[in-house]
């Protein structure tokens, strides 16, 4: 059972993006490890107690784990009573030598094939369990790494699968709430799991990571600096920027400068 807090959040965030409508059907996205499976269960437990019209269909794909990683989620999925459609790819094989942005190529050929299931499934929705450190790390490494300004997005429109929406319910859950559910009902998750990590030290030398130690160390010095990260993103000026940029057009400030 998810605890009081993390349930009520989910709920907010449902609430405050407007993610669910009578007479969705979603795709709850379950790749194995923590955030997934806690979003999950908390999917249940909405279903069980608001009352809205909707289904869930908890799909895990498999990328090609190796049977040790597959099986775990097999049994935790069994041991938090989530009944899971597992269907199978071979896209850990068709990345694994790919040497420039492996971990994007990776991720956008996952969404693909969760939306394509989805799809047969029937559902117009697929909801993946992103969490709050994981949309301000994102922000952090646009700027640092992308020379731009954006973030996940509570929800977002299927350009490549018309009619399709991606949720993220867990937008404002924090990773160790997640890892203190996991802990205080001695559960254990898969990692990453793929066979590009089996080869490599990537969780040491990820950009991810390095982002995730930087925040780690500006909090000693100011805790609430991860909650002025996300809002700023929620408190954009435009009155400030330089430049910006909407449905791939680029406008500059001097266009309104008067």
């Amino acid at each position: 059972m998810p605890q009081p807090i993390l349930f009520s959040l989910i709920d907010k965030v449902i609430y405050d993006y407007n993610l669910i409508q009578d007479g969705d059907k979603i795709a709850v996205c379950i790749s194995g490890g923590k955030d997934s499976m806690l979003m999950a269960k908390c999917f249940q437990e909405i279903k069980k107690h608001r009352k809205m019209n909707f289904e869930l269909e908890f799909i895990v794909m498999n990328p090609g784990y190796n049977e040790v990683n597959k099986q775990k989620i097999i049994d935790n999925s069994k041991l938090l009573n989530i009944p899971v459609t597992m269907f199978e790819t071979d896209i850990f094989s068709r990345v694994v030598h790919i040497e420039n942005n492996p971990c994007y190529l990776c991720a956008r050929m996952r969404r693909g094939y969760l939306y394509e299931k989805a799809k047969d499934l029937g559902c117009n929705k697929i909801a993946l369990g992103h969490h709050f450190d994981d949309v301000i790390e994102t922000i952090l490494m646009g700027m640092f790494y992308g020379s731009q300004m954006q973030t996940m997005m509570p929800k977002v429109c299927s350009t490549s699968h018309p009619g399709m929406e991606l949720i993220r319910p867990m937008y404002l859950i924090r990773e160790h709430d997640i890892i203190k559910w996991a802990n205080h009902n001695e559960l254990k998750f898969i990692q990453c799991a793929c066979k590009f990590t089996e080869k490599n030290d990537y969780e040491n030398k990820s950009k991810r990571k390095e982002i995730k130690d930087l925040i780690s160390e500006l909090k000693k010095v100011n805790p609430n600096v991860d909650y002025n990260i996300f809002k700023s993103l929620d408190n954009v000026n435009l009155n400030c920027v330089i430049g910006t940029k909407k449905n791939g057009e680029y406008e500059s400030f001097l266009k309104h400068y008067e």
